[in-house]
């Protein structure tokens, strides 16, 4: 028996130890929490119902791996492999972009322009781990979406979400934003592209997740003048563009959107206040 499996650690003494070892982040006890009940495949709520119970070898040893690897900042979603997102648990890797809370207002807005019964046609660009189809899909059933990504590693995470999640009323492609899509028109167009500036100082928080996912160019708005460029002759009379951005383009993506003509232009903020998601209304037809 080594020195580990002398020692006996219980689960409110490993909680307490991951929370000190965590301290330098936000929330060190929901990250703890969060940590350990992976390791023990319990939901969290359950972790303070026992906590005289002993953590076996295999499980302090893991534990102890993945608070190390949290605490060097990488993100606990690939840690557990699970983020959640609007109603939806979603799987994802380094492979794809974390689902963030903000991206669910792009799903409030567009939910609020879909009829209830509508069916739609309906295009994401950049699916990543599918957050924003998924979630459109499950609320309006008779809609069709078609997601696409650059990445095949993406699309593979993306795939297998909706298979687990049971949706069926998406469809996954491969290629470059409009690229899988020509030809085809849809009633509505959603993306949440690559929006941070090359040079921006917060990509060092982001080192884990997909630079391809993150970076669009000095400014951060390549990709999203691109989509607005190429959506319009992808629209069906009077389609709805809905565009997440990053915290300071809202003036630019106002001019960009005003400049070839769409209308209806609006910029909706998040629960911070912070300005992040464009809509606008391409009304003729190209």
């Amino acid at each position: 028996m080594n020195a580990q499996q002398a020692v006996r650690v219980t689960l409110s003494t490993a909680l307490q130890q991951a929370v000190r070892r965590l301290a330098h982040h936000e929330n060190p006890d929901m990250e703890a929490e969060l940590l350990l009940a992976h390791v023990l495949e319990l939901p969290r709520s359950k972790l303070r119902l026992w906590p005289n119970q002993a953590l076996t070898p295999a499980q302090l040893a893991r534990t102890n791996d993945l608070v190390t690897r949290r605490a060097s900042g990488e993100p606990s979603a690939y840690l557990t492999g699970i983020r959640g997102f609007w109603s939806l648990e979603l799987q994802v890797t380094p492979d794809v972009l974390i689902p963030r809370p903000e991206t669910e207002l792009l799903i409030e807005l567009a939910l609020q322009k879909i009829p209830a019964d509508a069916v739609w046609r309906i295009a994401d660009l950049g699916a990543g781990s599918g957050a924003i189809a998924l979630a459109l899909a499950q609320e309006r059933p008779r809609c069709q979406i078609i997601a696409t990504d650059i990445s095949p590693a993406a699309l593979h995470v993306a795939r297998a979400n909706a298979a687990r999640l049971n949706i069926h009323n998406v469809e996954f492609r491969l290629g470059n934003w409009f690229d899988a899509l020509q030809g085809e028109r849809f009633n509505m167009i959603v993306s949440n592209p690559p929006y941070v500036a090359s040079g921006d100082p917060h990509l060092h928080d982001l080192r884990y997740e997909p630079q391809l996912a993150l970076v669009a160019g000095s400014d951060g708005l390549r990709h999203l003048r691109a989509i607005a460029a190429q959506a319009r002759t992808h629209f069906t009379q009077g389609g709805w563009l809905l565009l997440e951005h990053g915290y300071d383009q809202a003036p630019a993506m106002m001019e960009l959107l005003a400049a070839p003509g769409y209308q209806y232009i609006q910029d909706y903020p998040d629960l911070s206040g912070i300005p992040r998601v464009a809509v606008a209304r391409w009304s003729s037809y190209e």
